[in-house]
């Protein structure tokens, strides 16, 4: 899951909700509806990051 900073208390909650405890969540800059497309770019590469730390264990 990709969640922003603001929104990670409410993810973590639904995670245990649904017994998903192991679900490590990307966190990314709030806000996004409010971006231009280059910022929008920007979150992109900032998930991009956080999506390969979780899928490789933090290796690499």
């Amino acid at each position: 899951m990709i969640v922003t900073d603001a929104f990670l208390r409410e993810a973590r909650v639904q995670r245990e909700a649904l017994g998903a405890d192991g679900l490590e969540p990307v966190v990314i800059t709030h806000p996004l509806s409010t971006l231009t497309a280059d910022e929008i770019a920007g979150r992109a590469v900032e998930a991009t990051a956080g999506v390969r730390h979780v899928l490789t264990g933090g290796a690499g």
